[in-house]
């Protein structure tokens, strides 16, 4: 009898002090809204984004995944700088095969009657 009564009496203590813990606490009973996580290492501004800034790149996790504002802004720089390589490539493939085709024609022999 006296185990039960013990045990009664600590699962009270236990009740009421978890209540008090989460129903009660004075003016602060609510806890404080946690700071929203950003983005601590963002792609650099200041030069284009290399291979190693990509693979370092890390999001922070939200409530359902990642922050898709911090996604979002990530891929559009990303998507920014493939466009402009792209467009940069172009240019100089236009320009190598300009060049090859003025050396091909500068360097082929002339046929007979033609004259230089």
């Amino acid at each position: 009898m006296f185990m039960f009564l013990f045990l009664v009496v600590a699962l009270a203590v236990v009740v009421a002090a978890v209540t008090l813990a989460v129903v009660g606490g004075g003016e602060s009973a609510a806890l404080p809204e946690a700071p929203v996580e950003r983005l601590q290492d963002p792609l650099p501004a200041d030069r284009p984004v290399d291979r190693a800034d990509v693979e370092a790149l890390r999001f922070p996790v939200a409530v359902r995944g990642y922050r898709m504002v911090d996604v979002d802004d990530a891929l559009s720089r990303l998507s920014a700088e493939i466009a402009e390589r792209d467009a940069r490539i172009a240019d100089l493939e236009s320009a190598l095969a300009g060049a090859r085709a003025a050396t091909t024609t500068s360097l082929r022999k002339p046929e007979e009657g033609e004259h230089r």
